[in-house]
Parts: structure tokens; C-alpha cells; sequence
């Protein structure tokens, strides 16, 4: 008995680097890799940041995928196919393996955004090709997905980016105007999306961030390289704080506001960095004085783990990378930490919560 568990204890510490005994300690980070339609799978190591190539990636996804979110319960993943204009749903086993489940789900032309709310039961889907959202709910005991009466629902604009409220009331729509770009702010009731309000932002707000606690809406601009800052308000309108914030870093493309929701960051493409802000307690932003932060080729997004430990970005151009950076909560330092290579440019990735 005592060899049996010296044998279990022995076992136990040489997997230590990679899960504990009876417990999987990782978290799971995927990427869409739309040019070679593939999605990249790694294990993310919540003690340090770094990710490890899972040995089943890069897994064969649908034609040109383009975005990609986990279920809140960690057992789907789902991927929007802009080339064959569907979804794509995936189980996910406890070691972070995908397995696709078909046939995959038709939605609109161009599927290129996926959100869904925090209780997992509604995936919203942007279609910049016929300029609408399509929207399903989500089986709870195996993730298929059933489309709501009436979806798609035309919105008259061909969506650049989408995000959901922390409430999951309001969906915000950002899209390309003229001489400005425009948010529109949908009331949602049982996933079914109603406008109420649009707003100006800058020119091509491609980026687009809500603050945790859901009372601050920003926006990337890509083309005037500014920050558009807004209050919402209880009805899910929009009120500017301040005329756009002007960063003096190139084609601003993504932004997104931690976890705490003290520090805002943006992937500025042009610039090949990563600007930081401060958040005020009304909402206002204030660069912070060792911004920006290097080391990135072209980045073209950003996300979190959920203990806002680490920030991932996407880079671009012949680096094809996702590049891991630590965060210090009480300054919003970012410090690079590892630099990983996946092959093919990313344009989304999604972390197990």
C-alpha cells in the first residue's frame, strides 16, 4: 500500500508542470486562423501566462473562420465560418481537445462576430456581408443552436465590431459612416435585438470595450487614431464623456478594459504597440506615463484570461504570434512575458472563463 502511494505521489509531481492529480488547473486559449481555416489550441499556464501547444493543433475548422467564443460553462466553443456563412460548434474536452459537432449551422452572409451572454443562453452573430445579426439560442445539455423567430435581423449597417452588456439587455454595434462612424444601441429581450439610439464615434471604430461594471462604453478609431468615451446609462443609451481622445499612435484597432476595470489598453496596428490608460471614476482616461508598450508586430487584438493576470495579443504581419504580457494590477504595467508563434495570422482568439 505504501509503494502504491509513493508510486501515485511520484506520479503526481512529474505532471505538476502541467495539471494537478484528480484536477485540471489550466485554462485553455484558442485562435482562428482564417487563412489556412484552422483554429490554433494551447494551454495556458494561469501561473505564468505562457502557452503551450496542445497536441491536436491546429485543428480544421470551417472556411475563413473568423471568430470565436467559449460557452460560460466551458464545454463549448463556437466559430463563425465567413466563408461558407456558418457556425461552427465544438465540444471541449477537460483537456482543452475540440471535437466538431455537425452539420454546422447556417447564419448570414459573412459571419465575422460572435458575443454571447454571461448565462450562455444566446449567441449573437455579425454578418458584415448583408449587414445583420443573427441570433440563436444555446441548448444547455449539448450547445446546439436553435435560431430566434425572426433572425437575422437587419440593422443597415455592416457591423465592425459587437459586445453585449455585462446585463446582457443591451447589444452595442459599432459600423463605418460618413464623414463619422456610428454605434447603434439595441434593446434585447428573450436575444431578440430592437434599436433604439445610434450614436457618432469616430471614423471606423473597429475597436470596441465596456467596462465590467457596464457603466463605460469606448471605441478604437481606426482611421483618425482616437478614443471615443461614452457613460451608459440605465436605459442602455449612450452619452459622450468628451470629444474623441487623440492618441498619438497610428490605426487604433481593438481596445479593451480589464477585468478591474481600472485600465484601458489599445492595439494601435500602425504603431506596432500597445498604449495604456487609466480609468477615472467617471469614466475619463489618463495615458499612462510608461506607455506604450513594445513589442508587438502589428498587433491586431487583445484579450484577458479571467483572472486578469495576463493580457494576450494578437500580432500580424510575418510574426503571426500571439504575445502574453503581465499585468500589474496596482500600476497597469504590462510586461512582456513570452512570445508565441501560431503559424498564421489571428484575428480572434477566445480563453475558457
Amino acid at each position: 500500500m505504501q509503494k502504491k502511494a509513493a508510486a501515485l505521489m511520484l506520479v503526481c509531481a512529474s505532471l505538476s508542470l502541467f495539471v494537478s492529480c484528480g484536477k485540471n488547473n489550466s485554462n485553455y486559449l484558442y485562435a482562428a486562423l482564417p487563412a489556412t481555416s484552422e483554429i490554433g489550441a494551447y494551454r495556458e499556464d494561469p501561473d505564468s501566462g505562457v502557452l503551450t501547444i496542445l497536441p491536436i493543433s491546429p485543428i480544421t475548422a470551417g472556411p475563413g473562420v473568423q471568430s470565436l467564443v467559449v460557452h460560460p460553462s466551458k464545454n463549448f466553443l463556437y466559430a463563425a465560418n465567413s466563408g461558407e456563412n456558418d457556425i461552427s460548434l465544438f465540444t471541449i474536452a477537460s483537456d482543452g481537445f475540440l471535437t466538431e459537432v455537425t452539420p454546422r449551422t447556417p447564419a448570414g452572409i459573412g459571419p465575422t462576430l460572435l458575443v454571447m451572454d454571461s448565462a450562455g443562453s444566446f449567441l449573437y452573430v455579425g454578418n458584415s456581408g448583408s449587414n445583420s445579426i443573427s441570433v440563436f439560442s444555446i441548448a444547455t445539455s449539448n450547445g446546439v443552436l436553435s435560431q430566434v423567430t425572426g433572425s437575422p435581423f437587419q440593422i443597415g449597417i455592416s457591423p465592425l465590431n459587437m459586445k453585449l452588456a455585462p446585463s446582457g439587455n443591451f447589444l452595442y454595434v459599432t459600423g463605418s459612416g460618413t464623414p463619422t462612424g456610428v454605434i447603434e444601441t439595441l434593446s434585447v429581450s428573450a436575444g431578440v435585438p430592437s434599436l433604439t439610439q445610434v450614436s457618432q464615434a469616430g471614423r471606423n471604430p473597429f475597436g470596441l470595450a465596456i467596462s465590467p461594471n457596464g457603466s463605460y462604453l469606448y471605441t478604437a478609431n481606426t482611421t483618425d487614431n482616437s478614443i471615443s468615451e461614452f457613460g451608459i446609462n440605465s436605459d442602455g443609451s449612450l452619452t459622450p464623456l468628451s470629444s474623441p481622445l487623440g492618441e498619438a499612435y497610428d490605426s487604433p484597432v481593438a481596445v479593451l478594459v480589464d477585468p478591474s476595470g481600472g485600465y484601458l489598453y489599445v492595439a494601435n496596428e500602425g504603431s506596432s504597440n500597445v498604449a495604456g490608460y487609466s480609468i477615472a471614476s467617471d469614466g475619463g482616461l489618463s495615458l499612462l506615463t510608461n506607455s506604450p508598450f513594445a513589442g508587438n508586430s502589428e498587433p491586431n487584438f487583445i484579450a484577458s484570461d479571467p483572472a486578469g493576470k495576463y493580457l494576450f495579443v494578437g500580432n500580424q504581419s510575418s510574426s503571426a504570434a500571439i504575445q502574453t504580457f503581465s499585468l500589474d494590477k496596482s500600476s497597469g504595467t504590462l510586461a512582456a512575458v513570452a512570445t508565441t508563434s501560431v503559424g498564421n495570422t489571428p484575428t480572434s482568439i477566445a480563453l475558457t472563463p
